[in-house]
């Protein structure tokens, strides 16, 4: 086990600074009917010297980050900005970004989260189909095109100059204008853009500061994707209470021992991490005496119960990105002995979560039902998609209040005895990958745009370790010999790199239904006799590629690994790569890092690090324990 830093984190109290231009010369009024911006300059003007953001060293203060967004949105208006027009933000996880949103807001803007690590053409098509005539950057992005592109690092003289004589006012930002556009993945092949207002994004920040009691004194995490809606929670519940949040590094986000050695040491007292994160998180070993209060876990289904010597309370969420991220949540009670997965809760206040069958009557209580939520967090519908908005976002019958309406979710749902919802998966093929909503007919669809596919189909299915992983079927065009890396290499162009699929299959035909449809029973399990390879194979030649090329394997669940085969082109990721580093450790007695994984990518590569900490490590070992390592390298007949 790592140990854990003995230095706690401690607020920086900066030395008086004199007033930085662009606050505004008054007070803003702070009442149940301002929306975020306000409420953030509200916060900023009550303690402007205490931390809002910190990142390693740096740190950013209430005022800083209240006069850096003003200069913005200034700049953001002379662009023309303003209600109702959307924002595209292509920045890494940084102040920046944070300061970006809160100056579109300020100049009365939506903004519309473009994660760097989409391909190029996926954040091009959110771009255009929102459109969006402005996009907020760094030089390292600017090959992408708006009509008002905003350079951050070539523009940064002139936003610097705006607000520079102060009195800068923000929009008068009212609840029904669009705070927000965040794409998910789409049954039709392409993304669809939720549309979310300010009256919905309120409802979630001020049940989140009643739920778990939030103040200025609390400090958050900040580590999942910025281009995930789950990321509201993480930012603006805070900074509207004058709260302090923390940026975690990337190598943090991915590893369960970084993350809560950081956590202990940042003194967060309120965290959040993806279910596949936050499950390992349980497992480990915590100090007695830590700040923090509750881990918010959610994105995909929490099996796991927390131990009843944890030192904070598990909170699991659910709620899909139509619905402001939160539908529903509950404290997750100690339960070493139970088997069933912790519930989704109860609703959260002013939404209606229903379980209803076919003809959307309730279901008896323990009966599966079909999930809608009603109420104050249902968005307003899909960008540009009037179709499917009146297919999803339907009339409430079991409400009187005029225009109400229900989400269908597409999950399944029953009443558990105790009055919360026990989650019983889809209705459909959707499905969570590592946290990511995934449509698996969007996938297809662009696989079926590959000039050697004739037809393909997509599933998820069980890794063996509590995960999913995707499964691509595919027909080839006669005469076009298809390869698991030229597929891979083709969809990586389009989707993100949690949509493509582990292992890619062959089949002759896609198997049908009588009445025409896709049998997906009828797929053939993956295996060695239809799996397209990745590379060609080369088998390991060493007793310590054998090994590691097994221990890859097991892994996997499959067969047979060769020495070019890619872990993350196998379906990898950094919580496999993290079970990956126990592993080699048992077998070989080294210590790796996910770094080794990431830089050393192959079985071949991989084997040949760990030869190197061998040879490094032979003088000062037993010379019966270097004969037998030497032994380990010889290759075999």
């Amino acid at each position: 086990m790592n140990t854990l830093p003995n230095a706690q984190w401690k607020p920086a109290v900066p030395r008086s600074v004199p007033p930085l231009a662009g606050l505004p010369p008054a007070r803003p009024s702070c009442t149940r009917r301002s929306c975020i911006p306000q409420l953030v300059s509200v916060a900023a003007h009550s303690a402007p010297n205490s931390v809002a953001l910190s990142a390693g060293p740096d740190s950013l203060t209430y005022a800083e980050l209240d006069a850096r967004s003003n200069r913005l949105a200034s700049y953001l208006r002379s662009l023309g900005v303003g209600a109702e027009v959307p924002v595209g933000l292509c920045l890494d996880r940084s102040f920046d970004y944070i300061v970006s949103a809160l100056a579109v807001w300020k100049a009365g803007g939506a903004y519309l989260p473009l994660d760097p690590s989409w391909p190029a053409s996926r954040r091009a098509f959110a771009l255009e189909d929102a459109q969006a005539p402005v996009l907020i950057t760094r030089s390292t992005f600017t090959s992408m095109r708006a009509r008002y592109l905003v350079d951050l690092d070539r523009d940064a003289f002139t936003i610097a100059r705006e607000g520079a004589g102060g009195g800068f006012q923000c929009a008068d930002v009212k609840r029904d204008h669009l705070a927000y556009i965040v794409y998910t993945s789409g049954s039709t092949g392409e993304p669809k853009g939720v549309e979310i207002t300010h009256g919905n994004l309120l409802n979630m920040v001020f049940w989140h500061r009643r739920y778990y009691r939030v103040t200025a004194q609390d400090r958050a995490s900040q580590l999942l994707g910025l281009g995930f809606d789950a990321s509201m929670c993480e930012l603006w519940p805070y900074l509207t209470a004058g709260a302090s949040i923390a940026i975690a590094d990337e190598n943090v986000r991915t590893s369960p021992d970084a993350l809560r050695d950081w956590i202990v040491s940042q003194g967060i007292t309120i965290a959040a991490a993806p279910s596949v994160l936050a499950e390992p998180l349980l497992r480990s070993s915590w100090p007695k005496h830590t700040a923090l209060r509750y881990l918010l876990s959610g994105g995909d289904t929490l099996h796991a119960h927390p131990p009843a010597d944890l030192p904070f309370r598990v909170v699991n969420n659910y709620g899909p990105a139509e619905c402001t991220v939160v539908a529903s949540a509950g404290v997750v009670p100690p339960g070493s002995n139970t088997s069933a997965p912790p519930a989704i809760g109860r609703p959260v206040a002013n939404t209606q979560v229903y379980l209803l069958d076919e003809r959307l009557r309730p279901v008896l209580p323990g009966s599966t039902g079909e999930i809608y939520v009603g109420g104050s967090s249902v968005g307003r519908g899909y960008r540009n998609r009037p179709a499917l908005t009146e297919e999803c976002f339907l009339e409430d019958p079991f409400r009187s209040v005029a225009g109400a309406r229900m989400y269908r979710t597409g999950d399944l749902g029953a009443m558990l005895a105790d009055g919360q919802i026990g989650f019983r998966g889809r209705a459909d093929n959707q499905v969570k990958i590592r946290g990511q909503r995934v449509e698996l007919d969007e996938i297809a669809s662009v696989l079926n745009r590959h000039p050697g596919v004739e037809a393909s189909a997509v599933v998820a299915e069980s890794d063996g370790a509590g995960d999913k992983r995707l499964v691509g079927y595919v027909v080839s065009r006669p005469g076009d010999a298809l390869s698991g890396l030229s597929l891979r290499e083709f969809l990586s162009a389009q989707v993100p790199a949690y949509m493509i699929p582990a292992v890619f299959a062959r089949l002759n035909a896609l198997p049908l239904t009588p009445n025409g449809k896709l049998d997906r029973e009828a797929l053939p399990a993956a295996g060695p006799h239809n799996t397209l390879d990745h590379s060609a194979f080369r088998a390991p030649q060493t007793a310590i590629e054998a090994r590691v090329a097994r221990i890859v394997a097991e892994l996997f669940h499959i067969e047979s690994v060769g020495l070019d085969d890619d872990f993350f082109a196998l379906g990898g990721h950094s919580l496999l790569g993290t079970q990956l580093l126990l592993r080699l450790g048992d077998a070989f007695g080294v210590e790796l890092s996910l770094a080794h994984i990431f830089e050393a990518e192959t079985v071949a590569k991989l084997s040949a690090v760990i030869e190197n900490q061998f040879i490094s490590e032979l003088g000062a070992m037993s010379e019966e324990r270097a004969s037998m390592l030497l032994a380990e390298t010889v290759r075999q007949p």
